[in-house]
């Protein structure tokens, strides 16, 4: 699962390294925010061209589920691992997006900090790749992706396709690639907002 299982006890799973096939759940905002009253998505939405990088020193969530999806910009189709989180608190946030070449300046980069953190209420993220430590607790592996129920309201796959889905995760040493986020409410704290010349991204 291109992940080193180090750990089970009890309903409790650690994965110390792990790749593109388990990348369980992260955080991110995205440079334009979607706001959804009702919840969070059920199925994949077109994106912008462009990936982005965020990082945070550690995350909290509760309600967690994660499954395979795809999310569509203009001319591609993007392969993206979905995670949703009820709810979900990461220290020390950082999200950056390059937008390259532009006339007379070249790439610029895009940088939103919240050293202060971030909270985010029915948090869902189309991942690209992660990295971290993480540990799941009262986890459920291979449940049916159409049949999840812990995580935001409509964050379910496919029936019949492999889904991931716990009580709550914890992972420190955050750094992820993503497509898009949503959330129902979300709040930066002591957030800094720069553009700068070059890439000065989060990692």
């Amino acid at each position: 699962m291109g992940a080193d299982v180090g750990e089970t006890t009890g309903g409790r799973t650690r994965w110390r390294v792990f790749g593109l096939v388990l990348l369980v759940g992260v955080f991110g905002v995205g440079l334009m925010f979607t706001g959804l009253s009702q919840g969070a998505i059920a199925a994949s939405f077109a994106v912008a061209g462009t990936s982005y990088k965020a990082s945070a020193d550690r995350l909290d969530a509760q309600g967690v589920v994660q499954y395979g999806s795809v999310d569509r910009s203009a001319d591609q189709a993007h392969p993206v691992l979905v995670n949703g989180f009820r709810k979900a608190k990461l220290d020390n946030f950082c999200q950056s997006i390059v937008v390259p070449g532009l006339p007379a300046v070249g790439d610029i980069t895009v940088k939103i900090a919240a050293p202060g953190g971030m909270s985010a209420d029915n948090l869902v993220l189309g991942i690209e790749e992660v990295t971290g430590d993480i540990t799941l607790n009262n986890v459920e592996i291979g449940r049916d992706a159409g049949t999840m129920d812990k995580g935001p309201n409509g964050a379910i796959g496919d029936a019949g396709t492999f889904g991931i889905q716990a009580d709550s995760t914890q992972i420190t040493g955050l750094r992820q690639v993503a497509w898009s986020t949503t959330a129902s409410t979300l709040k930066l704290n002591q957030v800094q907002i720069k553009a700068s010349v070059g890439r000065d991204e989060c990692f």
